[in-house]
């Protein structure tokens, strides 16, 4: 419903560019400018270490006691986040509490795994950045916060029947019955908050919140110093933690938890009281047409390559396979 009719104006562009993966061009610095396929834990590396989480990749043929000493060299103590190094949407992204709870999880998943520190900022946002190539300054188009999914204890509810009572919460049930699975029958006190997730995705229950009234010239210039940090990322969303949102704006006291490139989405368009479906229709539309002339600029006037369509649907079709083997794996 976002996005199909929005199609005939993608074909533009294409036409426009001669090029049906025109859009390959707008990130050089990570693979296929960002389409889903690339190491998330790569393209972290990216990232000035002041914003950077403390991260160690755990490939799938990795030994696990090898896995273990890194965490500990690295200085990563529990609880901790753990996620697919490709993968997007909070799929199998989990808070691990103990080496027990972390030999299971990569036991389970034998794919290239992230080990993250996590990061006790109670903050969440996903802030929508582009830059034309030959321009210093850039643009903010996005500001989207992220409500976690709560419920409020009155000292007479169990854990359990508070979730089935809340609107929102009873969505995510079977979810939560397993990230609290030892905590259902407890009663939380009067006015107790009670966070159920603490993954900032739609899938676990998030609510995403249009923040665009926090665009300012000030948090523009922390960006543009950021993407000049950055050599060859000039579009897509960084989502990142922090306790006050001014801190973010001076540049100070954050942690980047992921950059996402050309499939980013301007998530503030999923908060349905802030945003009509057809104003959400228009920014796609809007950040389809930036795509198009970032890449141009750098295809043109910098020599980067568009990549071959049929390599770029091939990497796709991989993708689609890859996610559809993970999901399978996940449910038993």
């Amino acid at each position: 419903m976002f996005y199909v009719p929005n199609l005939p104006y993608a074909f533009y562009l294409a036409a426009k560019a001669k090029h049906s993966a025109f859009f390959s061009a707008v990130n050089p610095s990570i693979k296929s400018s960002g389409n889903g396929t690339e190491s998330k834990y790569q393209t972290l590396q990216l990232v000035p270490e002041k914003f950077k989480p403390k991260s160690v990749l755990h490939t799938y043929n990795s030994n696990l006691e090898d896995t273990f000493l890194a965490i500990k060299k690295e200085g990563i103590t529990y609880p901790l986040i753990a996620k697919p190094d490709i993968g997007f949407r909070g799929l199998l992204v989990q808070k691990i509490n103990s080496e027990k709870e972390l030999r299971t999880y990569l036991e389970k998943y034998i794919i290239n795994i992230i080990i993250q520190e996590y990061v006790s900022c109670k903050n969440e946002s996903g802030i929508f950045y582009h830059r034309n190539p030959n321009e210093q300054k850039g643009t903010i188009s996005s500001i989207t916060l992220k409500k976690f999914l709560c419920v409020t204890g009155n000292g007479i509810s169990t854990l359990e029947q508070l979730i089935l009572l809340d609107v929102r919460a009873k969505l995510y049930f079977s979810l939560l019955l397993e990230i609290h699975k030892e905590k259902l029958k407890t009663i939380p006190k009067n006015n107790q908050i009670i966070q159920l997730s603490v993954i900032g995705n739609h899938s676990k229950g998030t609510q995403f919140i249009n923040g665009n009234h926090l665009i300012s010239k000030k948090l523009e210039q922390t960006f543009d110093a950021l993407s000049h940090q950055i050599p060859g990322w000039f579009y897509g969303r960084v989502d990142l933690k922090y306790n006050d949102f001014s801190e973010v704006e001076n540049g100070n006291n954050f942690k980047i938890i992921e950059i996402n490139g050309i499939i980013s989405e301007p998530t503030h368009i999923y908060d349905a009281q802030n945003s009509s479906y057809f104003t959400a229709l228009k920014s796609i539309r809007t950040h389809w047409k930036l795509l198009y002339q970032i890449s141009k600029t750098n295809h043109e006037e910098h020599q980067i390559p568009y990549k071959s369509s049929k390599k770029f649907i091939s990497e796709m079709v991989e993708l689609r396979a890859y996610t559809k083997k993970v999901k399978l794996v996940s449910r038993l």
